[in-house]
């Protein structure tokens, strides 16, 4: 394997933006997903998000394309939600399309800050809405 050092900010929703995350089952979802994510061999430096949404800091090699990695998780991650954790009534389902931002190491510890304190940036309105895209405007 070459060297590289590839660092992204990455966002998506849940189906129709409805508040699925549920608190309870909010760190087990991010653990699932870390695990999923090293075993494809790419680095999370940092997981959060609110009810209705996901960021994730991370490296992924050039081996794995960007969208591979977002279809792996989302897929997946769904999956383990619905087999898993949630009872039969409490489906869960992540909305097509996802946001992504190129960075370089310089930037990291501003992503990682940002990604961290994201309940803090929703519920004091401080977050920066470029960040927040999910979707190619449509309107």
């Amino acid at each position: 394997m070459s060297y590289w050092r590839l660092y992204y900010h990455l966002v998506w929703a849940t189906k129709q933006r409805l508040p699925l995350i549920k608190p309870e089952l909010e760190a087990k979802l991010h653990g699932y997903i870390i695990g999923k994510a090293d075993y494809l061999g790419c680095i999370t430096h940092d997981i959060n998000g609110t009810e209705n949404h996901i960021h994730i800091v991370a490296s992924i090699p050039p081996s794995l394309s960007i969208s591979q990695y977002v279809k792996k998780i989302k897929g997946s991650s769904s999956h383990h939600w619905n087999n898993t954790l949630a009872s039969n009534s409490d489906k869960f389902y992540w909305q097509q399309g996802y946001g992504v931002f190129s960075m370089g190491s310089k930037q990291l510890e501003t992503a990682v800050n940002y990604v961290k304190n994201q309940k803090i940036h929703h519920s004091q309105g401080t977050t920066i809405p470029a960040l927040e895209n999910d979707a190619p405007d449509t309107s």
